[in-house]
């Protein structure tokens, strides 16, 4: 059994959806949680802070705020939009270029035996790696969004696939030096189809058959809770080997794009 009993954590999107499922299973396990939304988290365990991870000196001054009142050992980034009804700008910094600065700023205060871990996606899997360098290159998050509203159109992809794939590029490349230096632990999911509020607006996006049509080797939909758990067994001290890893947690769909051709 997972035990965060003496761990306080940092769940984004803890309001709904996986990061509110994180952010409950986290304090049934015994952690201290605070729980990071646009919106109010309202489990009375938590302590909650309503914070617009869009502004990136308020995710510096939260970060200041939080770490001042005691020490952080773990962090799940569980905050994000889709795509179709927010600009592309607003995506890319949620999903991914917020993701990052929450982490780097995070990340010099936390010890050894730290972990963090992301909400990436199966659809990270298509667009390819290499399209990433130039904005991870980047590590100024004003400069990030310039290179986004002046580049992204180029890359040929949508800004959700494109904001999962630099999570997950992100992830792989930034763990190991990080690991090395640190000893701090830095993983990412990617699920398929879950069923959370941001559903309606995949199927308004692709449309009712499109995502009718799409793999579903479990059969269904995921739950919020089957997402929640990978996450926190990767944040976990029984995880404790695991760096740089991109679990696919989507029921076997990513494994049939990936093996088509074979």
């Amino acid at each position: 059994m997972l035990d965060y009993r003496g761990k306080r954590v940092i769940v984004t999107g803890a309001a709904s959806g996986m990061g509110a499922a994180t952010a409950a299973l986290a304090a049934d396990l015994g952690a201290e949680v605070v729980a990071i939304d646009i919106n109010k988290a309202t489990d009375e365990r938590f302590e909650s802070r309503q914070l617009d991870l869009r502004d990136f000196g308020a995710i510096e001054d939260a970060v200041a705020e939080i770490c001042d009142a005691g020490p952080v050992d773990r962090l799940f980034y569980s905050a994000g939009l889709p795509g179709a009804k927010f600009p592309d700008l607003d995506v890319m910094t949620v999903n991914f270029i917020s993701m990052r600065h929450f982490a780097e700023t995070l990340i010099p205060r936390l010890g050894a035996g730290a972990a963090i871990a992301s909400v990436a996606s199966a659809a990270g899997v298509y667009p390819p790696m290499s399209l990433t360098a130039p904005l991870l290159g980047i590590e100024d998050p004003l400069e990030a969004q310039r290179w986004v509203e002046e580049n992204l159109e180029s890359t040929g992809w949508d800004s959700y696939s494109f904001s999962k794939v630099c999570t997950i590029t992100y992830t792989l490349r930034r763990a190991s030096d990080l690991t090395t230096d640190t000893g701090i632990r830095l993983n990412c999911i990617s699920p398929g189809p879950t069923d959370t509020a941001m559903m309606p607006v995949f199927i308004e996006t692709v449309g009712a058959d499109m995502m009718a049509a799409y793999p579903r080797p479990v059969g269904r939909d995921s739950t919020a809770e089957e997402q929640a758990w990978p996450l926190l067994f990767l944040n976990s001290d029984e995880a404790s080997y695991i760096s740089g890893a991109n679990l696919f947690t989507d029921g076997g769909t990513a494994g049939q794009h990936l093996t088509r051709d074979l």
